[in-house]
């Protein structure tokens, strides 16, 4: 066996401290030579080195399992925000130890030196909490604990290797779903100060029964309850249908690829689908999901049965993409042919110049004749940092000049989408879902389907 693989396998580790005792004993050695009685004083510090690490490495294996530990993970961690992990350490020695946990992490969260000591008294179990970032959906593979003890001696170290491998799927953002619930339930939301307009359609949703006043539709009078009433006459109230149709159509093409801390805005645009859809079941509303790039990739059709909010969780966490050019023309096929009821269709998608938004609008308008159309798009963040910087030279100048075009590009795109009855929303990917989420609840109070 070679020697990285003895240490590899091995659990039995000496300190620093005792290589330096055996460094200072072999210089008095080395000076004995001149000097003879520093070699009875080399001689007993070497003797008491050795005899205290053979005290220190019985006091540590005295016990095959002087310490248990096991690692606490959700079922599902949520992507783009904090998960809790819990490592809990069960000290069985008796005597009071000096652990260092190495937690072995998965790639994905690119934690290359994570560790945390702690004391562990004898016969305590310590915990060790800390949290958890994903930035992307998948399998994540947590492996083993690796735990590095020592004894008050403090000469040799013991490494324990704690078999706890398990594999957690990341899914899109349920905890910022949970977060935004209550708030959506009762419109906390809406940063427009939009209130819930009472209109009256011809919908077969009841509201009430109320008396007959001029302008009344005369062919909704109820006469059972007119001739309760003595001959008043008394008419059904109806009240637009409330359940609509309500799709996220996400963008999975090249445009989408843009990362901003850490996160691409394809999974910006997946956590915000989520909240939305989340955000609709709850108010009645049917929710449907579809993906596309250079083909359609998903088409989950747009229902409120209690299963909808799994079958939407589970689709958006499988979504893959190579970031290939979206294909529109294929896009207004499907949703043409498959969604007969006019709804509201979310699409999430990024425009950086209007050349882009040209090649793709007569799809868009052609969509927004059989469907309200709400078009979700991003501001470039850089660019807000490169107008906030100083200028001090011609080219930062120029620079700035350009990033002010751009932007000012992202407006005109806003501009001549509600130039054609389209809907926008021009956001940072932070407020991505807020934003989003405030302008269905500004449409859903004013019944603009």
């Amino acid at each position: 066996m070679s020697i990285l693989n003895f240490l590899k396998h091995t659990s039995f580790y000496l300190k620093r401290v005792a290589f330096f005792i055996a460094f200072c004993a072999s210089v008095l050695f080395v000076l004995s030579y001149f000097i003879p009685p520093l070699f009875d004083i080399a001689l007993a510090i070497l003797l008491f080195t050795i005899i205290a690490i053979f005290i220190d490495a019985i006091l540590l294996y005295s016990k095959n399992s002087g310490i248990n530990a096991r690692r606490e993970v959700p079922d599902r961690l949520s992507n783009g925000d904090e998960n809790h992990i819990l490592i809990e350490i069960e000290n069985n020695y008796g005597f009071k130890i000096h652990a260092k946990i190495i937690d072995e992490l998965p790639f994905q969260l690119q934690e290359r030196s994570w560790f945390r000591k702690l004391f562990i008294a004898p016969g305590i179990t310590a915990v060790v909490d800390y949290m958890v970032k994903p930035l992307q959906r998948g399998e994540y593979n947590f492996g083993a604990i690796n735990i590095y003890v020592e004894s008050p001696m403090k000469l040799v170290r013991r490494r324990y290797i704690i078999n706890q491998e398990e594999t957690v799927k990341v899914y899109p953002s349920y905890i910022q779903m949970r977060r935004y619930q209550l708030m959506a339930a009762t419109n906390r939301l809406q940063e427009s100060g939009a209130q819930r307009l009472r209109k009256l359609g011809q919908s077969m949703e009841f509201e009430q029964i109320k008396e007959y006043v001029r302008g009344d539709d005369y062919r909704n009078i109820n006469w059972k309850a007119t001739a309760r009433r003595g001959g008043d006459l008394m008419v059904n109230n109806f009240t637009d249908e409330r359940s609509q149709q309500i799709y996220c159509v996400i963008n999975k093409g090249r445009t989408m690829k843009m990362p901003f801390e850490g996160m691409s805005l394809l999974d910006y645009s997946i956590n915000a689908a989520l909240v939305i859809s989340n955000t609709a079941l709850m108010k009645q509303d049917k929710a449907g999901l579809i993906t596309f790039a250079e083909n359609l990739d998903t088409f989950l059709p747009a229902d409120k049965k209690p299963t909808q909010m799994n079958l939407l969780l589970e689709q958006l966490y499988r979504q893959q993409t190579a970031f290939l050019e979206p294909d529109l023309e294929k896009l207004f096929s499907v949703i043409r042919n498959r969604i007969t009821q006019r709804g509201l269709i979310i699409l999430f998608t990024n425009y950086e110049s209007m050349e882009s938004l040209e090649r793709e609008l007569p799809s868009l308008k052609r969509i927004a004749h059989y469907h309200l159309l709400m078009v979700v798009f991003f501001e470039n963040t850089e660019l807000k940092q490169l107008l906030e910087a100083k200028t001090t030279t011609t080219e930062d100048i120029y620079i700035k000049t350009i990033a002010e075009k751009y932007l000012f590009e992202k407006k005109l795109i806003a501009k001549e989408l509600q130039k054609y009855g389209i809907l926008s929303v021009l956001t940072s990917p932070e407020k991505l879902t807020i934003n989003a989420l405030n302008k269905y609840l500004e449409i859903k109070n004013r019944q603009s389907l």
